[in-house]
């Protein structure tokens, strides 16, 4: 296990009719003038909008409303946040949404404070260095935006989608009512459920040894989700169930489950080129990059592969041949992911495979490689590509 920090300053408050305290919450973490961020009309019909201004107004907060977010948050909104903070003196961000719209609230928060274009802190060019405060009422598990450092906006005239990180844009505190989760579509549901799974595979699969406990984490939070996912699908108001994925998709972006470990985040970085060039669901996408990934890298170290097989799909332990139970492992994954309604290939998605060399040439490697399990180079780029454009169980 590697040397490593961890910390994590978010309060989470979690379970039934929570958004009620979003007031004494706001107050307590040292806000008073609010902008309340929001996607579209779902938190106004279901009347969560309504409970969360009622709560501030109780606790004698001012604030203001930005509706708009869309999935793939556009960095158009974010500048038009970004004004109205600073016409009005706002310092807290209250966001009510999913990750989208946490993403967009983070990204506010930072550029508020810059002098510059805060799209700096995506490409590259800065590092944030001052934040407004951020909290969060989580309506979608999928994220893990309310408990981690991390925000990926895309840029509306490029179609780049990219990602910025810091401990400052960490939410004060993040409200995790299961119970909102309930009239989420099942395709939105098992959109979220795709991305949770992803973001601790990035961590699972690693190059550093001797992580026992982190590996064994990383299982459970998986093993959860392929439980609980078909249960909510069939059953969209299973509180209980919802709130094991609730927490699971919490506990899969704080990163307790991968300090002291090397990670890879080249599913999310391939995936979020197709997402930015179709407008697709980023877990979606993931659904179709991540056993492209692995059908690509498992010669890597296959028995790491063998043991996903074995610890997280129940598969048995092939010792005469242990590269049949890692391939057996990567089709019982697609399995699953066609079980709970996502696509496995391009032409579900809607992607084409005549675009490949635009995406690749979007990932902007530029003649160098990623990092990460394993280092990747614009051809093994196109290579997974392909593996999912031609993906079949």
């Amino acid at each position: 296990m590697n040397n490593f920090q961890f910390y994590s300053s978010t309060e989470f408050v979690f379970g039934k009719d929570q958004e009620s305290k979003a007031g004494a919450l706001v107050k307590k973490h040292g806000g008073s003038r609010v902008l309340i961020h929001f996607g579209g009309g779902s938190v106004i019909k279901s009347g969560l909008l309504d409970r969360v201004k009622k709560s501030l107004d109780e606790s004698g907060i001012f604030y203001l409303e930005l509706g708009g977010v869309k999935p793939n948050p556009r960095d158009t909104l974010v500048y038009e946040g970004i004004k109205i903070c600073r016409e009005n003196n706002i310092d807290f961000i209250l966001a009510v949404g999913g990750g989208s719209t946490i993403d967009s609230a983070k990204s506010i928060a930072m550029g508020v404070p810059y002098d510059g274009d805060f799209w700096d802190f995506y490409c590259g060019k800065a590092q944030i260095q001052a934040a407004l405060k951020v909290a969060t009422i989580l309506t979608i598990a999928a994220a893990g935006s309310e408990g981690s450092p991390d925000a990926v906006i895309t840029q509306e005239s490029t179609g780049l989608k990219r990602g910025a990180g810091s401990d400052l844009i960490r939410p004060a505190f993040s409200i995790l009512n299961p119970a909102l989760t309930c009239t989420l579509p099942a395709y939105q549901t098992a959109c979220g459920a795709t991305d949770i799974i992803a973001h601790v595979f990035e961590r699972y699969f690693t190059n550093t040894t001797e992580v026992e406990i982190t590996d064994r984490l990383c299982e459970a939070v998986i093993s959860t989700m392929i439980k609980e996912t078909p249960r909510v699908i069939a059953d969209p108001n299973n509180y209980d169930a919802r709130a094991n994925i609730m927490w699971a998709g919490c506990v899969a972006h704080t990163n307790i489950v991968g300090v002291g470990r090397e990670q890879d985040w080249n599913s999310h970085g391939i995936e979020h080129e197709l997402s930015g060039l179709y407008d697709v669901a980023h877990g979606a996408g993931l659904a179709v990059i991540m056993p492209a990934w692995m059908e690509f890298v498992m010669s890597h170290n296959v028995m790491r592969f063998a043991q996903m097989a074995t610890r997280i799909f129940g598969l048995p332990m092939n010792f005469e041949n242990p590269e049949a139970t890692a391939k057996e492992g990567i089709r019982a994954f697609r399995r699953f992911l066609r079980e709970i309604g996502m696509p496995i290939n391009f032409e579900e998605l809607g992607a084409k495979e005549e675009d490949i060399p635009v995406l690749v040439e979007k990932f902007g490697l530029n003649g160098g490689k990623t990092g990460g399990f394993v280092a990747l180079s614009s051809e093994d780029i196109a290579s997974i590509y392909k593996i999912a454009a031609h993906a079949s169980l």
